[in-house]
């Protein structure tokens, strides 16, 4: 049994190491974007499946409330909380428009959508990004793999291109949100840091 421990955690250093190599500028050009949204009054949405919604919801209440310092409430949503709008437009339209309807009420030019998907083929992401470029939403994508089709569908993409294995790229994904609230953090609200 350690000696899976061991390679269930050896593993996840190592595909958060490549994503490191690979994309560290990537994340640097999407802290940027979103530090550009947010002072512009443009707001964050967030969407995906399964583990990918939880992770969704997880950044939009690390924004909404605080991440490590006393702020200023930020704005951002998770597609994914809504049961009576998942409910109606997957009964009414299919789970395809999922995010998609929700993003044309909701979203605005000047906004992110931020999509996450470990195989980037979700078929309702890959809607809600045409939706986002029609919209004209910058968009993020973090996905994992090849990046499937999300690749070609995103401004910026991050990749856990180390592995295919759904836990392992989910552990890269929530790291990447951890990082770029810090950095968000730090960049509006430097002067608060004190009181950590």
């Amino acid at each position: 049994m350690k000696h899976t421990i061991r390679a269930i955690f050896a593993d996840s250093i190592a595909a958060k190491q490549q994503f490191l190599h690979d994309y560290s500028d990537a994340l640097v050009g999407v802290v940027e974007a979103v530090i550009q949204t947010l002072q512009s009054g443009g707001k964050l949405l967030l969407f995906g499946n399964g583990g990918s919604a939880a992770d969704a919801q997880h950044i939009a209440a690390e924004f909404v409330n605080r991440y490590l310092i006393d702020r200023p409430p930020l704005p951002a949503i998770a597609l994914t909380t809504d049961t009576s709008a998942l409910t109606s437009i997957a009964n009414d339209y299919g789970v395809a428009d999922l995010f998609a309807k929700q993003l044309r009420a909701l979203g605005r030019p000047g906004d992110v959508a931020i999509a996450l998907s470990t195989s980037g083929n979700s078929p309702n992401i890959l809607r809600a990004l045409d939706v986002c470029r029609e919209l004209g939403i910058r968009t993020i994508g973090l996905t994992g793999g090849t990046g499937g089709a999300m690749a070609e569908k995103v401004d910026h993409l991050l990749c856990v291109s180390a592995t295919r294995v759904t836990p392992r790229v989910q552990e890269v994904h929530i790291l990447i949100g951890h990082t770029i609230c810090e950095l968000v953090d730090l960049a509006l609200f430097s002067h608060k840091r004190d009181t950590l």
